[in-house]
């Protein structure tokens, strides 16, 4: 929770004007009581219309203060509880941007959707009610005792008793509720994997019958949750029927004695009754209490998550490294390199490996095409190339430099990438291609020209300013494809990675659009992973791959007469013979 405070304290002062208001305002409920039992006691036996029509006037008084006093204390929590868990939603949210492909790997993507989400709502929740009951309860639980112990010293030993009772039923529930509400966190976690690989294969689903198996896999999860949460709800509702059982024996001991004590003349109705005002006062209190227990449990588990994220270490960070300047632009000198190979030891280190002494040297505005079998490694070489990883060893430079010499933003902004799944946006097709790049209108044309999407965008209501659904469900795979294309020529990059952007592209368009990249860039350097040979064959250099290795390295010609598997791929997609 330190971190939850730490985000609290450009609100001290807020805070503080809103704890002074709502002080005032439970103060003003307390004296309510007390006064109720003056006019009883006091007032009415004197038979004083106007003495009882001004102390009316001061319990009006009393009752407005109150009321206004909880209202504007209340609204200002709020305003705190919403200005807190903002900053704390885009410190998370930028945290997670910087996060290294490894750690997000670990941490999962559905896990960093449910903590930017239903944890940072809990926090909400948390801080808008200590704000709200985390004065009052406690003001009134002791002040209201204090209050009785002068109206009847003798009822309020009664009250007394059961304080230490009531304090130990809430923190022996709230020590087992915590780590319960942890675990349903983590169930919360599987259940948003779930419905997010229904949702973003929902046509897939349908198309294979898959609805009712799909509705039986998230059935199991819902139901794990279910159970978790009733577990968890179980532990910590049984605080408020013990609670109440106290209280209300207490309730009855107090009546009971009461009476005994008016029948006797030991005390008067006014007393008793105010007595039995705080009381309910009180016992509303200690639920409040309660429910404050129930949500800093919650939050708890939930701060924790979220701190997980914010504290996690920056594994990609610049370093201060030697610079190797030469002819090559980009360099992979003996690179290796696995996902979770920190998590093994010997064998299984060397099975967790994808990538192991890749080597090759690329001149500025030279081409390199890799092809090789599904799991062989392709997309590996281009998460390291652009640091979503670091490599376990060997050393990867760009333009004389390795590339952990670079800040990520630098490096970065050297790259135009489509990637396999990449994403359309639900925006215009000129905002799809800037993208927040400020790119003028009229070199998003020109690219869009270059990928060979200018005439299906011109064609359509709006041109540019068309609005694409989300995903791009309104456009055909290949002009999805031609879209991206273009927002990664829009910016003339030094580097241009197409990893298998092409699959949706006939043959004729792929062949125009490989001429404009050839004709128009010329002077960047092209990396293109594909599974067509008619998309690399013209490019200078070719690596092919098979298990992480490099079995292949050279031009077609050079691949042909050496590489036998490079061969065989030729042969069976172009359907000619080597002789």
């Amino acid at each position: 929770m330190k971190m939850v405070f730490r985000y609290l304290r450009p609100y001290y002062g807020r805070m503080a004007v809103g704890l002074i208001i709502k002080i005032l305002g439970t103060f003003a409920d307390l004296g309510l009581p007390w006064v109720l039992a003056f006019i009883l006691d006091d007032v009415i036996p004197t038979g004083k219309i106007s003495l009882i029509l001004a102390w009316g006037g001061v319990m009006l008084l009393l009752a407005l203060a109150a009321r206004v006093g909880n209202i504007t204390a209340n609204r200002k929590a709020a305003k705190v509880a919403r200005d807190t868990v903002e900053r704390l939603r885009h410190d998370t949210f930028e945290k997670i941007g910087k996060l290294s492909g490894t750690q997000v790997d670990r941490l999962t993507i559905p896990s960093l959707i449910s903590r930017l989400t239903s944890d940072s709502y809990n926090i909400h929740q948390m801080i808008g009610m200590m704000q709200r009951l985390g004065a009052r309860g406690p003001i009134i639980l002791v002040g209201g005792t204090i209050l009785t112990a002068t109206l009847e010293p003798v009822l309020t030993l009664v009250l007394i008793a059961i304080m230490p009772i009531l304090a130990f039923v809430v923190f022996t529930i709230s020590r087992k509720g915590i780590p319960m509400y942890g675990q349903v966190q983590k169930s919360v976690d599987r259940m948003v994997q779930t419905v997010r690989e229904n949702i973003s294969g929902i046509r897939v689903i349908k198309a294979l019958s898959k609805t009712e198996y799909e509705k039986g896999r998230f059935e199991e999860v819902n139901a794990e949750l279910v159970g978790k949460e009733l577990r968890a709800g179980s532990v910590m509702a049984a605080s408020s029927p013990l609670m109440n059982l106290l209280l209300n024996l207490g309730l009855t001991g107090i009546i009971v004695v009461g009476a005994f004590r008016v029948n006797a003349g030991a005390s008067e109705p006014g007393k008793i009754v105010a007595f039995l005002s705080y009381f309910t006062m009180i016992l509303n209190a200690v639920m409040s209490i309660n429910r404050i227990f129930i949500i800093f449990s919650k939050s708890s588990a939930s701060a924790s998550r979220i701190n997980e994220i914010l504290s996690a270490p920056d594994e990609l960070l610049q370093e201060t490294v030697e610079n190797v300047y030469g002819d090559e632009y980009i360099v992979f000198d003996h690179v290796t390199f696995g996902y979770h190979t920190k998590e093994h030891k010997g064998e299984d280190k060397q099975d967790a490996i994808c990538v192991e002494d890749i080597c090759f040297r690329l001149k500025k505005g030279e081409s390199l095409g890799i092809i090789g079998a599904t799991g062989s490694g392709k997309t590996t070489i281009l998460n390291l190339l652009m640091r979503f990883y670091d490599t376990d060893s060997g050393e990867i430079r760009v333009d004389g430099r390795n590339i952990k010499g670079y800040s990520l933003q630098e490096l970065r902004s050297k790259f135009g990438v489509v990637f396999q799944n990449d994403v359309i946006f639900a925006d215009t097709l000129y905002e799809n291609i800037s993208f927040g790049r400020d790119i003028p209108l009229e070199r998003v044309k020109e690219a869009a020209a270059d990928a060979k999407a200018a005439n299906f965008i011109e064609e359509k209501e709006g041109g540019y300013e068309y609005r694409a659904a989300i995903k791009g469900a309104n456009l055909s795979g290949g002009q999805k494809q031609r879209v991206l294309i273009a927002r990664a020529l829009a910016a003339h990059p030094e580097i241009l990675i197409l990893d298998d952007s092409s699959s949706a592209l006939d043959y004729k368009t792929d062949a125009a659009l490989r001429g404009a990249i050839r004709a128009n860039y010329a002077d960047t350097t092209l990396i293109t992973v594909a599974q067509r040979i008619s998309s690399i064959m013209q490019h200078d250099h070719i690596l092919v791959l098979e298990d992480g290795r490099t079995i292949g390295y050279g031009s077609h010609e050079e691949l042909l007469a050496d590489c036998p598997v490079y061969r065989e791929i030729y042969e069976s997609q172009m359907g000619s013979e080597v002789a």
